[in-house]
């Protein structure tokens, strides 16, 4: 363990040095709070700036502590107060205590603060308003909370630690032996998750040491300190201790109390000392006012011996690992292990003071069971350790000393060089050879007896020139080969050929075989390496008694057959046969028929194979060598199957040889469909293919649908079709008449499977639509069920028919969209039903707008001035708020100032005449405009009497033109217009009353029993009374003025439905989820008609002009 100064800063103040009393980190160790003189100071962790000195007591600040989510942190003083600071260095709250303040510790769980002083502690937290405090019969000194935040532990000033729940009141009381001669001045919970009890760590001023559970149960001994401890700190998963006090230094101790080393001596008493969260930093505060910041740098001391690898954990501990079996034990030396070596069954461990030899129980490879053989009680200072069978070798610089078991030295050597590697090669037992690597690149070779120096050359020594490499290792049962890592990678490579390289975390520190052993950070792990690479780098350069050297190590049954073969094709038959004795082959005659056919001599082999009962072989090697005539001499004596190989060996050499219909007649001979249908549907023999197609077994669907396939391909369907036909495949039948566009045949098989309708409808509508077709195309995606591709095709339909001015076109697609969303309606209700209402709306503003249109761009009109102006009046009451795409406000004034002036509406065309000032009117208009603007100044400025709208419920005069809209300006009634001359009609729309059906409304209205005077008075109190006579809500004026209340509607009940007419009543039957509507004839005299698809009200002499004509529609 090393410790390396990363920054060290000393506090200065005007007069004097303050005392460093505390430290806390922020939970993510980017800064760090420290308590200096009477300022709390906050230092940059990653280079020991000061951000920014914080300024709020008045006297020494004695602590400080971090709340575990960051958001907060807390400073006690000497000034009795406590200050919650902010993430942000601002301070948001002051509250005190009675006496100076001596610790402060946030709960890790809830963030309750515990503040103590001389006389009590108290508690606090964000969601209370007051401190709860507690009194205490002696000085507090420290304090710290357990990890669930349950426990509050209190060290105290007369030798009493006092642990408390979180609200205050005590549980556990543990007495220390010295009582008041030895104040509790530090304590500390192991922070570890792995621990099962919460344990607490104690220093005292009676420089003792010691652990307790939560019980108060004691957990060992006391530790003995040389020292007076004032602070203890946890490393955050618990595995070391940090302990300062007054020997001015800060040591590292084990969770268990045991001393490691020195973190760093300072010139003063140590305070305070504080471990960076989840890292290896250490913060130390003195008494001069020094603040040092440390990083602590753990070596890996470890020893490896083939497969077995033993390393250090927790500082004190000896782990002895089997890299094959992954077997593990662990020495407890309960002291700080420094070196370690392992050879054979000998395992060195150097502590401080001494040096352990173990043993093992047996000569097992496997046994993991280690005893003590000898221990020498010497102190060593060494680099380097190597342990022998009987020996021990120490290394110190460029000395080495060979010393026995009993501490005598026997032997020692003085190197020219440093000394930098040591490896035991090997030996008898006593005199092991010893391999030493120096630093001026030279390598020695020693025993007891003998010591040579061999100077080498860097580029001899190291062959392979990898500036990346950081290990190496050489194989130890094959010599030839090495392995080195570097860069994350894995390199092997054997002799002189290529590296094989493959992805490697950590490095390699040894090579036995097939396994390479490698250490990643602290742990060691077995890599298992396949040895094909190597073995076929062999093989290519022939070498095959290499190759069979490296396929011992490890290699697939395949990469054994390969090297066999290999080895026959080289003549090299010692390594063939030693692959087959390792296969468990051992017939010499079959070995010897392998040889004479790997030297031509095929007839000589093939009696051979005859010979052992491998005939089979006999016909494999005549057929790969194309001589079939000697190969049906094998035929009949072997497998029937070996007929149809032959044959169809026999096809692919046709095949080969450009002689395809040979080759397709073969492979059917020899059953081989598949490939014969190959070769006559890539020829397009189009005869051969239908009369394999027709002798086939329609079972056998696979060569049945590869010959329909190639006719399909060769535009043949008819044979296509016969073929899925015998198959019994329907669907590929429907895709062969989708195909081809045979839509008859397509539909004649839906009308008899109607589970392939969307593989029939869906892509002829895309047909239709592609052949602009578009409104097949809707009707065909509509009967497929692909509601929303017949929308949107609709959709573009609309759009086009808008972008052209084909205005009538467009209202009939609305329309059509309307009914097409209302049928939509039933899955997805609301948003549908938006859409039918906006398509209704759009349909009929299209529709008038034809006619305008007509107007404006043709020489000669159809309709009658009337008829005009009033669909000039119902466009722009529908045009207020947003205007719809192609429609024109300009065209729509213009017509309405010509008919309004035309019909004596006079008022009507200056104001229409006024509006088009202040648009951008086309040139062809300009002139008439102006000309119409001038005139109708001189006209009277009213409009004729004759062409007011009334308003057939409350009898209220109406202007032309309302801005509020199609609806009374009095009543609020909504007009019903007709849809031929659009002049507003006598209908008034009724409700029905909670409770009423439509098909008992229906029946009531049709009893038509005879109503009383309607006369008599005039009210809308509808109710079912049979006895009182019941007044007209129709003819009703109410008690409506002139831009009066909101609109009410007219609700009628049963007896007012028993009284109306059959003949005065008109009903919307809207299909669900609409509501049906209900109209009434205020003036019966007057004859009004309704269509029953479109549900348009018209007057029954203007019939002849509907919104959508349909074929089929009556009117009535």
């Amino acid at each position: 363990m090393r410790a390396v100064p990363t920054w060290i800063d000393k506090v200065h103040d005007l007069h004097f040095l303050p005392s460093i009393y505390d430290l806390a980190f922020k939970p993510d160790g980017s800064q760090l709070i420290v308590a200096a003189g009477n300022r709390v100071l906050v230092y940059d962790t990653s280079d020991g700036t000061l951000i920014q000195p914080l300024k709020g007591h008045k006297d020494t600040v004695y602590c400080v502590a971090y709340a575990k989510d960051g958001k907060r942190f807390a400073s006690g003083s000497a000034d009795k107060s406590i200050i919650i600071w902010t993430s942000k260095l601002e301070g948001i709250l002051k509250y005190t205590h009675n006496d100076s303040i001596q610790c402060v510790a946030y709960n890790p769980v809830s963030h309750q603060l515990a503040s103590c002083s001389s006389g009590d502690f108290g508690l606090w937290s964000p969601e209370q308003k007051s401190v709860s405090k507690h009194k205490v019969n002696s000085k507090i000194t420290c304090c710290g909370w357990t990890n669930d935040g349950q426990y509050l532990a209190l060290g105290m000033m007369n030798g009493v630690v006092s642990i408390r729940n979180k609200n205050g009141e005590e549980k556990v009381k543990i007495e220390r032996p010295g009582g008041s001669s030895s104040p509790i001045w530090s304590i500390a919970w192991n922070p570890s998750k792995d621990e099962h009890n919460d344990i607490l760590a104690v220093a005292d001023w009676g420089q003792k040491l010691s652990f307790y559970q939560l019980s108060g149960k004691q957990i060992g001994k006391d530790r003995t300190l040389t020292y007076d401890p004032c602070c203890v700190s946890y490393f955050s998963k618990g595995e070391y201790i940090v302990m300062g006090g007054s020997d001015k230094q800060a040591s590292l101790y084990t969770k268990d109390g045991v001393r490691l080393g020195t973190i760093g001596e300072q010139s003063s008493w140590v305070w305070t000392c504080r471990v960076k969260p989840d890292s290896n930093y250490v913060v130390l505060g003195c008494q001069d006012g020094t603040i040092a910041f440390f990083q602590l740098i753990f070596s890996t001391v470890h020893g490896l011996y083939k497969d077995r690898y033993a390393y250090r954990d927790s500082m004190t501990d000896v782990i002895v690992q089997h890299l094959i079996t992954e077997q593990k034990v662990r020495i407890k030396c309960r002291e700080l292990v420094k070196k370690i070596a392992i050879y054979r069954n000998r395992l060195a461990i150097q502590l401080p003071e001494k040096i352990l030899i173990y043993e093992l129980y047996s000569d097992d490879s496997s046994d993991m069971h280690y005893r003590i053989k000898e221990k020498i009680c010497r102190k060593f200072e060494c680099n380097l350790l190597v342990v022998c069978s009987q020996h021990i070798i120490l290394c110190q610089e460029k000395r080495l000393q060979c010393l026995s078991f009993t501490s005598i030295k026997e032997k020692e050597w003085l190197m020219e060089s440093l000394i930098r590697y040591i490896k035991v090669i090997g030996g008898p037992p006593g005199r092991e050879g010893l391999l030493v690597g120096l630093k001026n690149g030279a390598v020695s070779m020693t025993d007891r007896q003998t010591y040579s120096t061999h100077k080498l050359l860097a580029n001899l020594l190291v062959f392979i020139q990898e500036p990346n490499a950081n290990s190496v290792a050489w194989n130890t049962q094959c010599e030839d080969m090495l392995c080195f890592s570097g860069s994350g990678y894995l390199n092997i490579k054997a002799s002189n050929f290529p590296v094989h390289q493959q992805k490697l975390q950590g490095f390699v520190v040894g090579y036995n075989g097939s396994k390479i052993f490698c250490l990643h950070v602290y742990s060691m792990s077995a890599v298992e390496v396949p040895q094909s690479a190597p073995m076929y780098q062999y093989l290519e350069r022939r070498m095959f008694k290499e190759a069979y050297q490296i396929a011992c190590l490890g290699v697939t049954d395949s990469d054994w057959r390969d090297l066999a073969t290999e080895a026959l094709e080289g003549l090299d038959f010692d390594t063939s046969k030693k692959e087959r004795k390792k296969r468990g082959e051992s017939d010499t005659e079959l070995f010897l028929a392998d040889v004479y056919a790997y030297q031509g001599k095929f007839h000589e082999a093939a009696r051979l194979y005859k010979r052992t009962g491998l005939d089979s072989r006999a016909l494999s090697m005549y057929t790969d060598l194309r001589m079939f005539e000697y190969a049906k001499e094998f035929v009949g004596a072997a497998d029937p199957k070996n007929t149809r190989m032959l044959m169809s060996k026999q096809a692919d050499w046709a095949k080969n040889s450009k002689e395809p219909r040979a080759a397709a007649q073969m492979y059917l001979t020899a059953g081989e469909h598949l490939k014969a249908i190959d070769i006559i549907g890539e020829h397009g023999w189009v005869d051969m293919l239908i009369d394999i197609a027709r002798k086939l077994d329609k079972a056998e669907r696979e060569p049945l649908a590869k010959c329909a396939a190639y006719f399909q391909k060769l535009k043949h369907h008819g044979y296509a079709s016969e073929t899925y036909s015998k198959m019994g495949d329907l669907q590929a039948l429907v895709h062969l008449h989708v195909e081809a566009r045979h839509w008859d045949e397509a539909f004649a098989l839906v009308e008899k499977h109607a589970q392939f309708k969307d593989d029939v409808y869906v892509p002829y509508a895309q047909w239709l639509a592609e052949n602009d077709r578009f409104e097949e195309a809707q009707k065909a995606f509509h009967k497929a069920g692909r509601q929303s591709e017949a929308v949107k095709v609709l959709e573009q339909l609309t759009h086009n028919a808008v972008v052209e001015s084909r205005f009538n076109d467009a209202a009939y697609y609305y329309w059509m969209l309307s009914m097409q969303c209302l049928d939509i309606a039933r899955g997805t209700k609301e948003e549908m039903l938006k859409k039918f209402k906006r398509f209704q709306h759009l349909a009929e503003l299209y529709h008038v707008y034809h006619s305008i249109q007509r107007y404006t761009d043709e020489p000669f009109s159809s309709h009658m001035p009337e008829t005009l102006f009033n669909i000039s009046r119902y466009l722009l009451h529908n045009l207020t708020k947003d205007v719809p795409l192609g429609i024109s406000k300009v065209n729509t004034l213009y017509a309405l100032a010509k008919q309004s002036r035309t019909l004596g509406a006079f008022k009507l065309a200056r104001h229409a005449y006024e509006k088009l000032q202040e648009l951008h009117v086309p040139s062809r208009f300009q002139e008439s405009m102006d000309l119409g603007s001038l005139t109708v100044r001189s006209k009277p400025y009213h409009d004729n009497e004759d062409l007011i709208p009334m308003c057939y419920r409350c009898s209220t005069n109406n202007p032309l033109l309302n801005s509020q809209g199609s609806v009374c300006i009095n009543c609020k009634q909504p007009f019903i217009y007709s849809a031929s001359s659009y002049e507003v009609l006598p209908l008034v729309q009724f409700y029905l009353d909670k409770g009423i059906g439509d098909e008992e409304a229906v029946s009531l209205i049709d009893l038509e029993v005879p109503c009383i005077d309607r006369k008599a008075s005039q009210s809308l109190k509808l109710d079912d009374g049979t006895e009182d006579t019941e007044e007209d809500p129709f003819m009703a004026k109410l008690s409506f003025e002139q831009g009066g209340s909101d609109f009410v509607p007219v609700v009628v009940s049963r007896s007012v439905l028993r009284s109306m007419s059959r003949r005065d009543v008109l009903i919307k039957r809207w299909p669900k989820p609409l509501q049906w509507e209900y109209y009434r004839s205020l003036l019966p005299d007057v004859s009004i008609t309704m269509c029953p698809s479109c549900f348009q009200v018209l007057n029954r002499w203007n019939t002849h002009t509907h919104m959508f004509p349909l074929p089929g529609v009556r009117f009535g």
